[in-house]
């Protein structure tokens, strides 16, 4: 174990306490206030864990570092719990669902530990009426991570595809029922919210696919995203050093460009 540790996490500890008891700003802080931005820093830290920049990842993970520090001793103010009680009660869930390592269970590969993993969250909540497998998916996550984290945790319990063959069937299938329902729309201008539930059908079953796949679908549409957005970026910026207006130029002319920059951003 690194020596500097305890004294460094005993130093920061102290100093979020100081400053929550001296500082105007600290002072006022609420869980409720502080909510959205411990959201934005972790979207900040996904930014730097796509960016592949370590030195900006220690940033963002030592801000949220200091948010865990800061609910906690909110909960200790409030007598809730304190931080002692929040880091034991973690260390006992990680022993408790880890029993290939601190037990005689055996798992020897990701997928068994995942499986097993679930299963004792499930015996935990034995006793808790909203005991469902699904319920501890948050109501708040986006859609797309939420879809994903439903089917892995129905999957868990045996409710899944046997084979990707089956899942991109079920792909087909729905963009043939999308299709068909745009047809009706673009024919009578009604049922707008069939086509919508069409649509969502449709990306559910592409997500289950990428889990079979074994590619993350989050992970996949950012970098669609920020490829795109350096392609178009590049556009804009070949049409400024030429003196041009982009609103001015056509779409084939600004498709020449277009294709130019899939050559610098794959």
């Amino acid at each position: 174990m690194n020596e500097d540790l305890l004294p460094t996490f005993q130093k920061l500890f102290e100093v979020v306490h100081e400053l929550r008891e001296k500082c105007p700003w600290d002072q006022v802080q609420t869980k409720e206030s502080l909510r959205h931005l411990t959201i934005e820093e972790v979207y900040e830290m996904g930014d730097a864990i796509l960016q592949d920049d370590w030195q900006e990842l220690k940033k963002e993970l030592g801000d949220i570092l200091l948010h865990v520090l800061f609910y906690a001793r909110i909960g200790e103010e409030q007598g809730h719990f304190s931080t002692t009680e929040m880091i034991q009660s973690l260390t006992d869930k990680l022993i408790r669902r880890h029993p290939h390592i601190y037990g005689d269970l055996k798992a020897d590969t990701a997928e068994e530990v995942t499986r097993n993993w679930e299963q004792i969250k499930m015996l935990e909540k034995k006793d808790d009426k909203k005991k469902s497998v699904l319920s501890g998916v948050p109501q708040g996550m986006p859609a797309l991570i939420k879809a994903q984290r439903m089917q892995e945790k129905v999957a868990s319990v045996g409710f899944d595809w046997e084979a990707p063959e089956q899942v991109w069937l079920k792909v087909q299938e729905e963009l043939e029922e999308l299709k068909a329902e745009a047809v009706k729309h673009a024919a009578t201008g009604q049922n707008h919210e069939r086509l919508e539930k069409e649509f969502g059908d449709l990306l559910f079953s592409l997500v289950n696919y990428a889990r079979f796949m074994k590619v993350n679908p989050e992970d996949a549409l950012e970098h669609t995203n920020r490829k795109f957005k350096n392609r178009f970026e590049y556009l804009e910026a070949r049409v400024s050093e030429a003196g041009g207006d982009l609103k001015a130029m056509s779409l084939a002319e600004m498709d020449v460009l277009w294709e130019e920059s899939k050559q610098h951003y794959r």
